[in-house]
């Protein structure tokens, strides 16, 4: 994936200005490259791409399969590494709690407090991203328990109303179900209760409804609140 534009006024502004805690954009990615390096060569899976994205604003990113739209997501949740990545150039501006954060810059530490809690994403097979051990309701819970130090019984009253607000008929009987347990329309309405859980800043899809047919995918766009 390939694009560029010329760099946002203020991009380089200090943390903690007036201007950040005004800015109403809620990410700015600037100049972003990703390379992935194999035993042959090295593979540029996104080129120079720049894009910003303001609160209550929704970006579509749109390529032919293998053009970087995933790779994209990943970086902006720094977990392109993870699959052999890397991030060579360019920042990714986020607007944390009133300051201008580069991610590119942000140590593991931060990056885990800010998943999940301030950057969420909705992958594009659920069954990969659940765990297969785990009821879906503990899933969510524990998320709302780690971002919003919720007691036990508290996270999973808020992952109920979470699993009906998605629409899920019966939510609390599929509080205690498996991932297996459940269709492919459904592990996708878990997958964005648990995205929409901690009410980010900002939620990445990577094509989340792939995997479904046309009749399911209708219905889990009408889950997005």
């Amino acid at each position: 994936m390939t694009q560029h534009t010329p760099s946002p006024n203020n991009l380089n502004k200090a943390p903690s200005t007036p201007e950040a805690q005004q800015d109403p954009r809620a990410i700015l990615v600037d100049n972003l490259s990703v390379q992935f390096q194999t035993s042959e060569h090295t593979v540029s899976a996104v080129k120079n791409l720049s894009f910003s994205v303001k609160r209550g604003e929704t970006l579509a990113i749109v390529g032919e399969s293998g053009s970087g739209k995933s790779v994209t997501s990943l970086a902006l949740m720094r977990l392109v590494e993870q699959g052999g990545g890397k991030i060579t150039q360019g920042s990714i501006l986020f607007n944390h709690d009133g300051k201008t954060l580069d991610l590119v810059k942000a140590n593991s530490s931060t990056m885990r407090t800010i998943r999940g809690a301030d950057i969420a994403m909705i992958f594009q097979e659920p069954m990969t991203s659940l765990n297969p051990v785990f009821p879906v309701g503990e899933q969510i819970a524990e998320s709302i328990r780690l971002h919003q130090k919720k007691d036990r019984a508290t996270a999973r009253a808020e992952a109920l109303k979470m699993l009906e607000r998605v629409r899920i008929p019966e939510a609390k009987n599929v509080l205690d179900r498996y991932p297996h347990q459940l269709s492919g329309g459904m592990r996708q309405r878990v997958m964005i209760a648990m995205a929409l859980s901690c009410r980010p800043s900002l939620l990445i899809a990577d094509e989340p409804t792939t995997a479904l047919d046309v009749t399911i995918q209708s219905q889990n766009f009408t889950a997005y609140p």
